[in-house]
Parts: C-alpha cells; structure tokens; sequence
C-alpha cells in the first residue's frame, strides 16, 4: 500500500510541474499515464496540441495509428495497469514551422529517473521517435531514425523495440520502407499480445 501511495504522490508531482511553465506557450499541463504494474512502456516524443486540449495521452490520429500498429482497441491502451506512457516531454511545447517543437530539455532529466525505477514489472519498452530513442537506447541509438529502425531485432533481445513516430508526417517514411509493415509489425503485434496476457499470470 505505501509503495501504491509513493507512486501516486509522484504522479501527482509530475502532473502539477511548473518547471518549463515559462517557456510553454499553451501553458503547462503535463500527461502521463503509469501505474507500479504496468508491464508495456511506451516512451515517446512529447504531446501534441491535442492531447494538450484533452489531457489524454495519444488521443489523436497518431494515437489511432498507434494502436493499429500494437493491434489493440482504446480500452486496453488505456488501461494504467497494463500500459505506461512516459514522454520525453510531459508537456505541448508548441509549434514550429515543421512540426511541433522538441520536448522541453528540462523534463527527461527531472523526472525519468525518479519515475522509471518505479515502473519493476516493464516486459517491452517501446522508443517511439528520436528524441525517444536517443533517451533509451543512449549511445545504441543509430545516427538516424532509419539506422536505428534497421537495428530492430538487436534492440528487441534488450527488450526495447523502436518505432517510428505514427504522425501522418512520417507517411512518406512508411512508403519507402514498407518492410516496417511487413516484417516488424507482426512480430511487435506478437510481442504486445505476449505482454499483455502475462499480466494476467503470477510470476
């Protein structure tokens, strides 16, 4: 019970984090999704303007994507118990010219290695993006988001699987490499169904 409590008196630090507050343009409103059971983590970049409206992880096209790629509905991807999402960057950190802007600087280092070593029963840790994959593969990271896809199968005996990001932004990325869909879908498929049912297993 104390060690429920601990985690849910951290997730609460987190969601009322001010630290980047000045820099924000839409203003701080940090989402994070996590529970001491969980099994799946999914790392990603940093929420978009949507899930800023709404304060619910991937709750977006690309969170539609997403959950087609792992082959599992909005119920499952919701479920805390089961699935952890822990960005890069808790919060919107607002627009650019081509995109959204990078996660906050600030946000990785502060609260990832308060948060992670809470997160024991992790089976598969899914790196969605670069600025994911540079934060959990460190110097396995490839020089490019294709050079670390092209790894996959070495990160996966790691028990870390990369992905690409699944903006509609990153189409162009997907026709020209549709071994993504073909080969690494399956197996990521296979890997989450895997996961997920052992959490339902005493180990």
């Amino acid at each position: 019970m104390k060690q429920t409590e601990s985690f849910e008196a951290l997730l609460a630090e987190i969601r009322a984090c001010q630290i980047c507050a000045a820099h924000l343009p839409h203003g701080t409103r940090p989402v994070v999704q996590a529970s001491i059971s969980s099994r799946l983590l999914i790392v990603s970049q940093a929420p978009g303007r949507k899930v800023h409206e709404t304060g619910i992880p991937f709750n977006d096209v690309s969170g539609d994507r997403l959950r087609h790629w792992l082959g599992i509905d909005r119920e499952t991807f919701y479920d805390a118990q089961r699935i952890a999402i822990v960005p890069m960057g808790f919060c919107f950190p607002g627009s650019g010219r081509s995109g959204d802007l990078p996660p906050r600087a600030e946000c990785a280092p502060t609260w990832h290695p308060r948060i992670m070593p809470q997160l024991k029963h992790i089976e598969l840790t899914l790196a969605i993006g670069q600025y994911a994959q540079a934060g959990i593969l460190g110097a396995q990271c490839g020089a490019s988001l294709t050079d670390t896809m092209h790894h996959w199968r070495e990160h996966l005996a790691r028990g870390i699987l990369p992905l690409p990001h699944p903006s509609p932004r990153n189409q162009a990325w997907l026709k020209r490499h549709p071994w993504f869909e073909s080969e690494l879908i399956p197996v990521l498929r296979e890997q989450i169904a895997g996961v997920l049912n052992s959490s339902g297993r005493t180990r």
